[in-house]
């Protein structure tokens, strides 16, 4: 079995980009307001048939909520919010989880709307490169999940078909879209993450990787 993950927030903790909303906004909660632009922006380029590396559509974001709360964003601002991106810590569960799934025998595959630099970055700074078989960027394909595209270039990359793959994210969204091109999918829980069951469910849901994890491996088992 193939298991794709979803990278930031899914394996890596974003709340380490909190101080520094602290101190351009005075407001930690504006972190989530930012994201959700990003997220927007990311959404709208797909569906209109453009693109722009995330880099750009996170700076974009930054400005635009910037505006929206009459605060000016400096290059400096932007700079910082790419270089913590970068860095950005492992949750506590993601490596003793993964090298779990990996010594069992389970192919892992990241997948990420950031460009593949950026994610070699992130997780060579975060311990967590050298447990993934294969690592994957949308900007190969110039499209960003959950459209269709950005899941079949795993299931080609793998040279199977797209069932033998299993997107595990902290996204609902990208749930969706892998299993609307034919993935089994595994949701993680993280803090503030939800998923409302009545509109999709997921195969496997749990609060924490590990757990997740261990539901996989059982499920396998029987």
């Amino acid at each position: 079995m193939i298991l794709v993950f979803d990278i930031n927030e899914t394996l890596l903790d974003t709340a380490a980009l909190t101080p520094l909303f602290e101190k351009m906004f005075g407001n930690a909660a504006v972190r989530g307001e930012w994201f959700l632009t990003l997220e927007g922006a990311w959404m709208t380029t797909t569906l209109s048939g453009r693109y722009f590396p995330f880099g750009l559509l996170a700076k974009s974001a930054l400005r635009q909520t910037g505006l929206r709360h009459g605060v000016d964003i400096s290059d400096d601002h932007q700079r910082q919010l790419i270089d913590i991106l970068v860095t950005l810590p492992p949750h506590p569960d993601a490596a003793p989880a993964l090298t779990k799934l990996r010594t069992a025998g389970y192919q892992l595959t990241a997948l990420t709307n950031g460009t593949l630099d950026a994610v070699q970055c992130q997780l060579e700074n975060a311990g967590l490169r050298d447990l993934f078989d294969a690592v994957l960027s949308v900007d190969s394909v110039e499209t960003y999940k959950p459209s269709p595209i950005a899941y079949q270039y795993v299931a080609d990359h793998w040279q199977v078909s797209p069932r033998e793959l299993v997107m595990i994210a902290a996204h609902g969204w990208d749930l969706i879209g892998a299993a609307s091109a034919g993935y089994r999918t595994g949701f993680i829980a993280r803090p503030g993450k939800v998923i409302d069951t009545q509109l999709f469910e997921p195969d496997w849901q749990a609060d924490s990787l590990t757990t997740l994890s261990q539901q996989l491996m059982a499920d396998v088992k029987t």
